[in-house]
């Protein structure tokens, strides 16, 4: 029996399982998210994993999360998010990727990553560096920052920009 960890209630990794065969990578439609997918879509291909490409949106009418949201595109609606991740989705399976599946959830991308984990039992979260690194980012937190720190998944922060 495995025991549940202080996170989001999944239990710990396996440490002695180093393949992964759920990889969930988070994608707002930005260049620098994008990249984030290839690099998600190569590992998974590697690994022979499902890739889970995952967006989180606000609802139209949600325009405090809007305005509090840690990225700079907000994604707003359900079929801005489906237009950002059907493409993604295709460039997976270009990359090589067998099995491939989009995810949705509604609210604050961090929120709603660690939910997208949860439900898909992931190995790995793969995300862009895009925020960490600005004045914003240091002082309010960023995606990626508060990914790493919240995740009970391994975490991988890609480079995407300087």
């Amino acid at each position: 029996m495995r025991s549940e960890s202080s996170g989001m209630g999944k239990p710990p990794a396996d440490p002695s399982n180093e393949d992964y065969s759920t990889i969930v990578v988070g994608s707002d439609g930005s260049p620098s998210s994008l990249l984030a997918v290839r690099r998600a879509a190569r590992l998974a291909a590697a690994f022979d994993a499902e890739l889970i490409i995952a967006c989180a949106y606000y609802e139209p009418e949600d325009t405090v999360g809007q305005q509090e949201c840690q990225s700079e595109h907000p994604v707003v609606g359900q079929e801005q998010a489906d237009s950002i991740l059907q493409p993604a989705c295709e460039e997976a399976r270009a990359l090589g990727v067998q099995t491939v599946a989009a995810a949705m959830e509604t609210g604050s991308p961090v929120a709603a990553l660690m939910r997208i984990v949860s439900q898909h039992d992931a190995d790995v979260l793969v995300v862009g560096n895009r925020g960490i690194n600005t004045l914003t980012g240091r002082l309010l937190g960023s995606v990626p920052a508060d990914i790493a720190r919240q995740s009970d998944c391994d975490v991988i922060i890609v480079h995407t920009v300087a």
